[in-house]
């Protein structure tokens, strides 16, 4: 079974950018699509970004687009999420996830996901 695991996360100022990182490894298909996620009120994941298996197509929610930008390096099976501009409403904890299907990532219905990684901006 395909195991993620995040990183990347950490203490940081309004303004400050941050990479958060997800390694994936076992059984791993590079065709999977890639997202990042955390939580919100009333639900228990919001979608932040996605990325498609190849690369070239990503998706982001409106609050972050043009601030928050994901890739992926399939040759090292990692995938990031670059955070700038950091606001102190994006503290949270940043879940990555993996699904064979674009669409059941953006919605958040992944068959893979990691622990986390907490990212905490202060003003």
């Amino acid at each position: 079974q395909m195991q993620l695991e995040e990183s990347g996360g950490g203490l940081v100022q309004a303004g400050d950018s941050l990479t958060l990182s997800c390694a994936a490894s076992g059984p791993f298909s590079l065709d999977y699509n890639m997202g990042w996620f955390r939580p919100a009120p009333g639900k228990e994941r919001e979608f932040v970004a996605s990325i498609d298996w190849s690369g070239t197509g990503t998706r982001y929610d409106p609050s972050v687009n043009g601030r928050f930008f994901i890739s992926r390096d399939n040759d090292k099976y990692m995938v990031y999420l670059r955070l700038n501009s950091l606001e102190p409403a994006n503290t949270a904890l940043y879940y990555c996830a993996a699904d064979d299907n674009e669409g059941q990532v953006i919605a958040g219905l992944n068959d893979y996901w990691g622990h986390g990684t907490q990212v905490t901006v202060t003003s």
